[in-house]
């Protein structure tokens, strides 16, 4: 898979950070988990330090994310160790898209333990364990209890690389089934095209 990168700009971390803070909840009617929350750029996280929420990887998506690295790499950013973000134009793109780092949320598993979990950037994450490498990550801790991440934590082990999600996959086990986005933090809203990439 081919990747074309035609030019990047600097996204500062404090700006990616007052972004972040406005990312809003359209199932609780826009209210946001990290207006007041604690955000840290950790330059270095190991992936096995990380739970995900998600129970699969897409293959095409990891592919994709490994040569989005090595075409950013030939600009001289590292995905794996970004210090804020960049602004991206993709080959034949007109519209600039984000890329930032995964971003984590301290929370607890259903058991109480404290966890780090994924609540964006499964494809990146699982592409540096593939490497053997550690990556930036957004932490975000004191999000309010009434605002939890939508998912629930899931082992390593639960997760499945898949070529195509098949039929009646069940993607995460929510936290409330009978409205599983409900509590979805919609980063796309205040970072225009961060997800459309869904390269992780």
């Amino acid at each position: 898979m081919t990747v074309v990168v035609r030019s990047v700009a600097p996204l500062p971390v404090d700006d990616l950070f007052a972004a972040l803070r406005g990312t809003p909840m359209p199932g609780r009617d826009g209210a946001l988990p990290y207006a007041r929350a604690d955000l840290e750029l950790v330059a270095a996280v190991e992936p096995e330090a990380l739970v995900p929420a998600q129970r699969y990887v897409l293959r095409p998506g990891l592919a994709r994310t490994v040569a989005l690295r090595g075409a950013l790499l030939e600009h001289g950013v590292d995905l794996f160790a970004l210090e804020g973000g960049v602004h991206m134009h993709l080959g034949g793109g007109a519209v600039p898209r984000p890329v930032i780092p995964p971003i984590a949320e301290a929370t607890v598993d259903r058991d109480g333990r404290p966890v780090l979990l994924i609540a964006d950037g499964i494809h990146r994450v699982c592409a540096a364990r593939a490497a053997g490498s550690a990556i930036a990550v957004v932490v975000v801790r004191g999000v309010p209890a009434d605002l939890p991440y939508y998912a629930f934590p899931n082992g390593w082990d639960e997760l499945v690389e898949l070529d195509a999600l098949p039929a009646g996959f069940v993607k995460k086990a929510y936290r409330e089934p009978g409205d599983p986005h409900g509590l979805y933090r919609d980063y796309n809203a205040v970072l225009p095209g961060v997800q459309d990439l869904r390269s992780g």
